[in-house]
């Protein structure tokens, strides 16, 4: 199906019998309750509470939604496209999983190895006591030695040192608080093995197979995967992942001639509008020293890129004839083990947040799997439905219930043009 830029840029794309024809007005019932979707978005960039958003929905493959709607830069009033870019933060982190995930395949690392064989630091670690009585804080040697299943599972004990007892001492480090806006290492001078060193010599937040803390884990696992594959993160994303599925807008660091697609990044005031963030727009994404590759929230991507990924793990592995991962590799990413301190009542795989219990994520979302990105990024398989849904802006902090809405815009839409089937 072939569009103009301009009812692409702003008009939903409907798979169904009628398409739409902004001359005869023609439209299927499916793309009248999915308005109800355009006027979610919109009322959001109308209020000032976000500058712009991309919205995109495929069902088995094909386009069913794609709408982008406000402003990439409301100051210099570029307008929101659909080839936006956008710092997708821990969005990444699935894809880091998918590399891990593919070298175990090939026997080139193990799930319970453990994460001193190819970073020695962690070998002898201590973690954070709390007296249960006192409530006196103290420092004592793991119980377990941490693995690659804990770092998948986020179950290492890594946290992002948000703790109080462990923010000095991670800032010290140059790590944690110290990072600002740039937590997720990209702006760093040193190569990521050189910060997962660091960590290894950094007490946890937690006992290694404790329960779930969010964190640095899949940093460390991004030198892991540079050890183990013998390739820079960069080089194995574009070799292994990015060029086969032919993700052309997805970098740790975008060509300088990506800049201006780049969206300015903006957070929520205390009167809940968007308010832009002050600083240079494209750094560390296009500035910089260009050597830490985050492999936890260092990727910038485009809707579609993304919506390529996982179309990928939805169908299996495999996406136009290229196999990335073996239908039973996909399972361990998109089916929830639970697990104690996992998000209750969803579990979090080698890779996504399971909704395992209905109402969790939608009432028609049962064990549907996604996540979220820092500043304002989501996305979500609807395996039941063929659903493959993205929803990206650039606000951090995000102080509104865009994602919800938009969800919940969404379900409703497609139960009264009963198209869920």
């Amino acid at each position: 199906m072939i569009h103009t830029r301009w009812i692409v840029y702003l008009w939903p794309v409907f798979a169904a019998t009628c398409t739409f024809n902004p001359e005869t007005g023609c439209q299927s019932s499916l793309q009248k309750s999915l308005m109800r979707v355009d006027q979610a978005l919109d009322r959001y960039v109308q209020e000032k509470r976000v500058a712009g958003v991309v919205a995109l929905v495929w069902r088995d493959g094909k386009p069913i939604y794609e709408r982008a709607t406000g402003w990439s830069d409301r100051e210099a009033a570029i307008p929101m496209r659909m080839d936006s870019i956008f710092r997708i933060a821990s969005m990444t982190k699935a894809m880091a999983s998918a590399a891990a995930l593919m070298l175990a395949e090939e026997k080139k690392l193990g799930f319970h190895e453990k994460v001193s064989k190819y970073i020695p630091e962690f070998e002898k670690q201590q973690v954070l006591a709390k007296d249960p009585l006192t409530g006196a804080i103290s420092l004592g040697p793991v119980t377990t030695e941490m693995t690659i299943h804990h770092l998948l599972t986020h179950t290492s004990g890594l946290s992002y040192a948000s703790e109080p007892e462990l923010a000095e001492i991670y800032r010290a480090e140059g790590l944690g608080p110290a990072l600002g806006a740039n937590w997720n290492l990209s702006g760093l001078k040193e190569e990521i093995c050189e910060t997962s060193a660091k960590l290894g010599k950094l007490p946890l937040a937690g006992q290694p197979g404790g329960p779930w803390l969010y964190g640095y884990s899949t940093d460390v696992l991004g030198c892991i995967i540079e050890q183990a594959s013998k390739m820079k993160l960069d080089e194995f994303f574009r070799k292994r992942i990015i060029e086969p599925l032919g993700m052309k807008d997805t970098h740790f660091f975008m060509p300088q001639q990506d800049v201006p697609r780049l969206t300015a990044l903006y957070g929520t005031n205390k009167d809940g509008i968007a308010e832009r963030s002050g600083g240079n727009k494209a750094y560390p994404y296009a500035e910089g020293y260009r050597k830490s590759f985050s492999a936890g929230a260092g990727l910038v991507s485009t809707a579609g890129d993304y919506a390529k990924f996982l179309e990928m793990i939805r169908r299996g592995g495999e996406l136009n004839g290229k196999r990335l991962l073996k239908p039973e590799t996909v399972k361990l990413m998109t089916y929830s083990t639970g697990g104690a301190g996992a998000p209750t009542p969803s579990g979090f795989t080698y890779g996504f947040e399971i909704a395992a219990h209905p109402g969790v994520s939608g009432e028609s979302a049962v064990q549907s799997y996604g996540w979220i990105g820092a500043y304002g990024t989501f996305y979500r398989v609807d395996p039941r439905q063929k659903l493959v849904i993205v929803l990206m802006t650039q606000l951090a902090p995000n102080g509104t219930d865009i994602r919800d809405r938009f969800w919940q815009a969404l379900y409703d839409a497609l139960a009264e043009a009963k198209a869920l089937y």
